[in-house]
């Protein structure tokens, strides 16, 4: 499937999108909940505001994004990486 050029809003429920690809998409306020993301790609997204829930996260890379205000179970992720001698 191809989405091109589209205003729609991602409310992904017990999905496959295992090897997708996503570019440049604004994926703000999206809801991905028990959905299949493995060996999927993400580059230029806009993910403010969004949530993942029950969503398998193993061995995912998150490099060169703005983390502010993102949490994992209620933990900011900038406080953890402060505690163990990572930047924000």
């Amino acid at each position: 499937m191809n989405i091109r050029n589209a205003k729609e809003i991602l409310n992904a429920a017990n999905a496959d999108l295992s090897s997708s690809t996503f570019n440049d998409v604004n994926m703000q306020d999206a809801r991905f909940i028990d959905v299949n993301l493995s060996r999927s790609s993400f580059s230029d997204i806009n993910f403010s505001g969004a949530k993942l829930s029950n969503v398998n996260l193993t061995n995912v890379a998150i490099d060169d994004c703005e983390i502010h205000g993102m949490k994992i179970r209620g933990v900011l992720v900038s406080e953890l990486l402060a505690r163990h001698g990572g930047t924000a």
